[in-house]
C-alpha cells in the first residue's frame, strides 16, 4: 500500500514537473530534493508482523527449603516492528547530471505488543507453578517486546530487504524527474556502515511481513 502511494506522489510530481516544463526558467530549477527524498523513505518503510510464544521462567519463586516451586507460565502474543531508513541521515547531491545519495542502513524504527491480542488465554500457566500475579504478567510483557525487537534487530536479510526498498524508490524518483526533465541522471550511492550495496542484495523488495 506504502508503495502504491509512493508510486502515486511520484506520478502527481511527474505532472507538475511536465507543466512546469512550459517554462525555461522553472526548468533550470528541476532538480531531485533531499526533502522530497526523505519523504520516500519515509513511505518505504516496512511493517512486519511477528507471532510467538514465549516462556517465563523463574526458580525458586516461593516457599523455603526444599518446598520451593518455580513460577512458569507462557505467553502467547503477537506484535508489529517497524523497519526502515533514518532519514536524517539520508543525504543528496546535485552536479549537473550527477547525483550522489548517501544512504544509512535500515534499523528497526519502533517495536510494539499489539495489546489487543493479549487476553486471559494469552497466558499459559504450568500446573505446578507458583502463583501469577500481575506484575509478572507485566515482566513477561516487556521481555517479549524485547526479545522481538532483538529477532528483528538481528534479521539481516530483513533490514538488507527494508534498505533496498527504500533505495528503489529513491532510484525512481531520480530517473522520473529525469524523464520530466530530459536529462539522464547518473546515481553514485554512498553507503554508510552497515548499508549494503544494492548490487549484492538478492531480496525481494515486495517483502513486509514476516513470522516467527
Amino acid at each position: 500500500m506504502k508503495r502504491i502511494l509512493c508510486i502515486i506522489l511520484i506520478a502527481v510530481m511527474c505532472l507538475s514537473f511536465t507543466a512546469c516544463a512550459n517554462s525555461d526558467n522553472a526548468n533550470k530549477d528541476l532538480s531531485p530534493q533531499a526533502a522530497q527524498m526523505k519523504s520516500i523513505c519515509e513511505l518505504a518503510t516496512m511493517q512486519c508482523y511477528y507471532h510467538n510464544v514465549a516462556k517465563y521462567d523463574e526458580k525458586d519463586a516461593t516457599g523455603v527449603l526444599f518446598w520451593k516451586k518455580d513460577r512458569q507460565f507462557w505467553i502467547e502474543y503477537s506484535g508489529i516492528v517497524t523497519i526502515g531508513i533514518n532519514t536524517s541521515l539520508v543525504s543528496i547531491e546535485v552536479d549537473g547530471e550527477n547525483v550522489t545519495i548517501t544512504i544509512p542502513p535500515a534499523q528497526v524504527l519502533s517495536c510494539k505488543v499489539d495489546d489487543k491480542t493479549l487476553n486471559v488465554d494469552s497466558f499459559i500457566v504450568a500446573n505446578d507453578s507458583a502463583s501469577v500475579e500481575a506484575e509478572h504478567q507485566t515482566k513477561a510483557f516487556q521481555e517479549a517486546q524485547a526479545k522481538m525487537q532483538e529477532d528483528a534487530s538481528n534479521d539481516t536479510a530483513l533490514l538488507a530487504s527494508a534498505q533496498q526498498r527504500a533505495q528503489k524508490l529513491l532510484e525512481d524518483y531520480v530517473n522520473n524527474i529525469g524523464e520530466c526533465t530530459g536529462k539522464s541522471y547518473k546515481i553514485k550511492w554512498v553507503y554508510l556502515d552497515g548499508a549494503k550495496d544494492l548490487n549484492e542484495l538478492d531480496i525481494d523488495v515486495a517483502t513486509q511481513t514476516v513470522e516467527e
